[in-house]
């Protein structure tokens, strides 16, 4: 099966991908474990991105969808993928299709992560990283023994910028206005299924993999 996994940030897209990835026995291809590898192995694509990337800049769609073509050409992905990050936008979708019909194939199935802005902005901001180990508790969901100590490692526990309510806040208007018409997007071309990803994180896998079922996956 090939499919993409969509959802706003805090829906739980990263965790999901695993288990459904193994599930289908596909593997889970997210533009962030590409652009790393193209970066580390100095690809000439690599190199063009991190010119892009030590400025400052976004990387240009062209240099992504080609670094997904490279990727989905190779062998593990014959028989399917699950591809988390990519595509973010309507021009990057378009593309996936085309680069797809040019392998000879096309996507099995769009499943969107369906959580509401109050849910995520209670998950996100809600996490807090230790200063000494890196580990991420939560004040609700993992909550330390003592306040803002981490429990692995004795030492104080703080809030990212990226993890601040108005940052998350700011995050959701983005993806409202560039990822979220992808939805519309899929739903056109008859590939789209939603799936409601609020509660434990085993009860959203066991809706993903009974949906994935019914699509033959």
């Amino acid at each position: 099966m090939r499919l993409v996994l969509v959802g706003p940030p805090g829906a739980g897209k990263g965790t999901q991908a695993e288990f459904i990835a193994a599930h289908l026995a596909v593997p889970k291809i997210s533009t962030g474990d590409i652009f790393r590898a193209n970066v580390s192995q100095g690809t000439p694509l690599g190199v063009e991105a991190k010119r892009y990337m030590d400025a400052g800049q976004l990387v240009p769609d062209e240099v992504t969808i080609n670094m997904v073509r490279d990727r989905l050409a190779e062998p593990d992905a014959g028989d399917g993928f699950l591809l988390d990050g990519f595509p973010r936008t309507v021009p990057q979708a378009s593309a996936l299709d085309k680069l797809l019909a040019d392998l000879g194939t096309a996507l099995d199935l769009v499943m969107e992560l369906v959580v509401d802005d109050d849910e995520v902005i209670r998950r996100l901001s809600g996490r807090r990283t230790c200063r000494g180990c890196g580990k991420i508790w939560h004040v609700e969901f993992d909550p330390t023994s003592k306040e803002n100590i981490c429990d692995r490692c004795g030492s104080e526990l703080f809030q990212r910028d990226d993890d601040k309510a108005e940052t998350i806040a700011n995050r959701l208007v983005e993806y409202a206005d560039k990822t979220a018409p992808l939805v519309d997007f899929f739903g056109a071309q008859g590939k789209l299924v939603g799936i409601d990803a609020t509660g434990p994180v085993e009860d959203v896998t066991v809706r993903a993999i009974d949906a994935l079922r019914s699509y033959g996956g």
